[in-house]
């Protein structure tokens, strides 16, 4: 325990990386979840952790703290990339379109499942032209765009009619694998680091809580959303009672960036704007406070479950916590190093008061509203 009061918990690892691995051998791209949403529900009842879903399959979790208003949320996300049938060609084969946002680069070679209304086959993502020796150069010259794209299944389709005779349909689901690689040196390769990786940290979070028997002054609820890849996420999860949530997620460690693979990125603001001001901070004094290894980040081309929330017409505010990755949303690399300290600081978040208290009013006076610094700053001469 430190001078705050709060305990910096010992996350278990073991149960992290398992968690992660299992997380990760479940196929969930958008719109095709239900499989890794009742595995998260198995878990929820095995922790004890009681929980509520959405029609669709959105999960509300909840750890009781000393009161039940402000409370808070922690959020990540279960669906993934993917792709979806476009036509069935004459050549036997599947064009496709992405789910998500990614390129048709990372595309190209991928062994991924089709899941059929009979059944689920396996296939390979290939370019048009895939034959060296058919084509020679034009391998290397064709575009890279996902109408360049087929899949070919295995199966005996060569023709549409033998496509239709095994089950395919335009809209089939299609899963892409992970191709998972845990190292010894902490580093874990895989697709769909994002945001496996964010729930897993959730609940290695919520268990060292647990574990330990530490008090929460809110009720503290993970939410696990459904659909963060195609912009919607946390837009119907949330409950009026949530004044704050803090959104895990990725950060990218590219050219021009400020996240790392190791420690824990605290987003700044993302392509929708600044985050929350008081909640940000919080969460910087609480990583300045047990010394967490962390950095700032900002981020262009990206969007999470924040936005979602606050699309959604939820006045909350809002954070962005990150694991470091490289390579986002193609094959990606982190190291438990990050995932260690993001869990952490999410144990911590969750035993300390709200950001703000005047957050359990909605509307209301003036009253302790607070205020952002503004005056000058003390230059120390050296």
């Amino acid at each position: 325990m430190t001078r705050t009061g709060i305990v910096r918990p010992v996350i278990d690892m073991d149960y992290l990386t398992g968690l992660l691995r299992r997380l990760l051998e479940i196929p969930s791209p958008t719109g095709y979840t239900d499989q890794i949403v009742h595995f998260c529900g198995d878990e929820l009842h095995r922790l004890g952790i009681p929980f509520e879903l959405t029609r669709r399959g959105a999960i509300r979790a909840d750890l009781a703290g000393r009161q039940y208003s402000p409370d808070r949320a922690v959020v990540a996300h279960l669906d993934t990339l993917g792709a979806q049938v476009k036509m069935l060609k004459a050549n036997g084969r599947l064009e496709v379109v992405s789910i998500g946002t990614w390129s048709a680069r990372f595309a190209e070679g991928a062994r991924c499942t089709v899941f059929t209304d009979k059944g689920s086959y396996r296939g390979t993502i290939l370019p048009l032209k895939a034959s060296g020796h058919t084509f020679n150069e034009e391998i290397d010259t064709q575009p890279v765009a996902w109408t360049n794209l087929e899949i070919r299944v295995d199966a005996r389709c060569e023709t549409l009619e033998a496509l239709q005779a095994h089950g395919f349909n335009v809209g089939d689901f299609v899963a892409i694998d992970p191709q998972a690689e845990f190292n010894a040196s902490g580093f874990i390769n895989s697709r769909h680091l994002d945001d496996k990786a964010g729930v897993a940290v959730i609940f290695a979070a919520a268990k060292a809580v647990l574990d330990a028997k530490l008090p929460l002054p809110v009720d503290c609820h993970l939410l696990l959303t459904i659909s963060e890849e195609v912009g919607s996420g946390a837009s119907s999860v949330l409950h009026k009672d949530v004044a704050e949530m803090v959104t895990i997620d990725n950060g990218t460690t590219a050219m021009g960036q400020n996240s790392r693979e190791f420690g824990v990125t605290v987003a700044m603001a993302d392509s929708t704007g600044p985050f929350d001001y008081h909640l940000t901070h919080k969460l910087l004094k609480l990583c300045q406070q047990h010394n967490i290894e962390h950095q700032r980040d900002v981020f262009r081309y990206y969007r999470c479950d924040s936005a979602a929330a606050i699309e959604a017409g939820n006045d909350i505010r809002t954070a962005l916590v990150c694991f470091g990755i490289d390579s986002s949303h193609g094959y990606e690399r982190i190291h438990a190093d990050s995932l260690r300290s993001l869990a952490e600081l999410i144990a911590l978040y969750m035993q300390s008061d709200v950001a703000i208290p005047r957050d359990r009013v909605g509307m209301g006076p003036m009253g302790a509203f607070p205020w952002q610094p503004t005056a000058p700053a003390k230059v120390t001469e050296e």
